[in-house]
């Protein structure tokens, strides 16, 4: 959750450090902080919020010096303020982290015994004081880290930086992702690539239990058991215009009006030039013999794998279990033979969803991912990893990786369904000649903004919204409620249409706008029903549905947006471009902070 970045060279840190945390304020912002090595001492500064705090402080107050850490912060121990921010120092140890220390309050324990108090209320400190203790007692800095590193349990990202130590710092990686930078002469450390691309393109992924000691000409990687392990330099090649607005006000309307473009290479990378065959990374994956597939993810990619269960049983004949990673992990489900296990992560770095996919290591009869992030702990660790190339998402509520993440599933439904002989040639080419022509008719219903952005100003004052949708848009009507709860802060609720009369239609009045998402399908009368016993009840209905379905339609409708006709299998993928626009304008009329909304961070790597 928390980003993290270190410098050592032969330019002043500070520059480099704060910009790197520019990119990695997705991950948290509830306060930030740089320490560096100046004449050999060592120095820090924070700031509670954002990292313009950070950089105004820095204006009044300079921090000199050619190697520093530096740290952004989503909260877990102790509430954003200046004392609680990173980095935490005890002593001739700075630390900065990412993840939780489980085991600090009984550390503290141990380190009050021996009359060492601590002044914050983060788990963090307790790192910083131990080494601390260790190098009083003694020991160099990197037996200090060593021997604290075997004391903790949890999960943790961590760099540590020297009072009197200008040329070292120490990295370590158990849970969350860290990530060294190879330059001439200077060396980086991020909490990923994206931090590092304006300094190096050459970057070494540190593994499990691995920790690394880092001076501006050298990188020595030890595995958890103190061997040296040579671990893969690799080129990154990522755009540095990908982390820019282009024009646009926020990320997220970056993001969303980006969709076509990357539907479309996701949809070129699997079908090939002809688009008219399916083509899976390396071995690809047998479905002949799979009689089950178990699927677990969080947030919004839970959604998109609620919805790849409708294409799954429905094409493929395929039995579909969907859990929510934080649950599955703990719940130990049996894990039967013939079963797949496929796990959907943006970051490829979701703590949960990375233990849920541990627990199927050697229980499953393959592991799958589909994951944004090449690299990833995720990727690294499934036996087929499919990317689906949405680019870097920087705004926190995930826009074009859930429409990529429902392609790229879609497409792997197809391949179960021709594998095993429950579609037609002919069906297939259909199916995929519709799939080809999707991103333009995304790109036609980008049109929709305009009604989007003048039905926000009512949207925005209310305090309730209901989202409807039967079959594939049931899941769609939860992801449009995640997004208007999680970017507006109206509370939003989302339920199958069918089971408004067993419940929720006791919340139906005339304050509550109801979003009922219907596409003219062949469950499209049903739904019509129940908006109607919501108009019945003083509801103020906004149906989302194709010119058909809303001719159909009978008075009474409060609003409406129309979308293209497209072929209904599709439908998912088209329809989750009105309800990010709605959110988003929703937003930006209520004036919250879009792109990085209170209390939530992109990536959670921690549970």
């Amino acid at each position: 959750m928390c980003g993290i970045i270190g410098y050592l060279g032969n330019h002043e840190a500070s520059p480099f450090l704060v910009e790197a945390l520019k990119r990695l304020e997705y991950r948290g912002y509830d306060s930030a902080g740089i320490a560096t090595i100046n004449g050999g001492h060592l120095d820090r500064r924070r700031a509670v919020g954002k990292l313009v705090n950070l950089s105004d402080v820095l204006v009044h107050s300079p921090l000199p010096g050619k190697s520093g850490i530096g740290h952004t912060r989503w909260a877990t121990h102790g509430e954003p303020s200046e004392v609680n921010a990173h980095p935490h120092r005890a002593g001739k140890v700075a630390v900065v982290h990412n993840g939780i220390i489980e085991n600090f309050r009984e550390l503290r324990r141990e380190l009050s015994d021996k009359g060492l108090v601590p002044v914050t209320e983060t788990d963090t400190e307790t790192v910083a004081m131990l080494t601390a203790l260790y190098i009083e007692e003694g020991l160099t800095p990197v037996q200090a880290v060593r021997k604290t590193l075997e004391r903790l349990e949890g999960a943790f990202a961590l760099l540590f930086l020297f009072d009197g130590e200008a040329d070292l710092m120490i990295a370590a990686r158990k849970g969350s992702p860290l990530a060294i930078g190879h330059g001439d002469g200077e060396n980086y450390v991020g909490s990923d690539a994206l931090a590092l691309a304006p300094l190096t393109d050459r970057i070494t992924y540190l593994e499990e239990g691995d920790w690394a000691v880092i001076t501006r000409e050298t990188i020595d990687i030890f595995d958890r058991h103190g061997n040296i392990a040579n671990r893969a330099m690799k080129r990154v090649s990522l755009d540095k215009a990908q982390v820019d607005k282009a024009g646009h006000k926020h990320f997220m309307a970056k993001e969303i009006a980006e969709q076509p473009q990357v539907i479309a290479e996701a949809i070129q990378h699997y079908l090939g030039a002809s688009g008219s065959t399916i083509s899976l990374p390396g071995a690809g994956l047998d479905f002949t013999n799979v009689e089950r597939l178990v699927m677990v993810a969080c947030g919004t990619a839970y959604y998109a794998c609620l919805t790849a269960k409708y294409w799954f049983e429905r094409i493929a004949g395929l039995p579909v279990e969907v859990d929510v990673a934080s649950e599955f992990r703990y719940r130990e489900p049996p894990i039967t033979q013939g079963t797949v296990a496929l796990f959907v992560s943006q970051s490829g770095e979701t703590a949960d969803t990375l233990a849920a996919l541990r627990y199927c290591e050697g229980k499953a009869e393959q592991i799958v991912s589909v994951v944004n992030v090449a690299e990833s702990s995720i990727a690294r660790e499934s036996d087929l990893a499919l990317p689906i190339l949405a680019g870097t998402e920087i705004g926190v509520a995930s826009t074009k990786a859930f429409s990529c993440q429902l392609t790229v599933m879609l497409i792997l439904a197809l391949e179960a369904a021709r594998q095993k002989g429950r579609i037609s040639e002919d069906q297939l080419e259909s199916t995929l000649a519709s799939l080809r022509g999707l991103p333009a008719v995304f790109g036609n219903a980008l049109d929709a903004n305009t009604v989007a952005e003048a039905l926000s100003l009512e949207l925005a004052e209310a305090q309730d919204i209901l989202f409807l949708g039967r079959g594939l848009m049931y899941p769609l009507a939860l992801e449009g409620a995640l997004k208007m709860k999680e970017i507006s802060y109206i509370h939003a609720e989302a339920y199958a249409s069918g089971e408004l009369k067993h419940g929720p239609i006791a919340l139906i009045d005339k304050n509550v706008p109801v979003v009922v998402m219907a596409p003219r399908d062949g469950l499209f009368e049903k739904t019509v029903s129940n908006m109607q016993e919501v108009m019945a009840r003083g509801g103020k209905v906004v149906l989302i549905s194709d010119r058909a379905g809303l001719e159909a339609a009978q008075d009474g409708i409060w609003r409406s947006i129309e979308m293209p006709t497209v072929d209904p299998l599709l439908t998912p993928i088209l329809y989750a471009l009105p309800a990010q626009l709605m959110a988003y304008h929703t937003a930006v009329a209520k004036g919250t902070d879009v792109d990085q909304p209170r209390n939530l961070a992109k990536s959670v790597t921690v549970e």
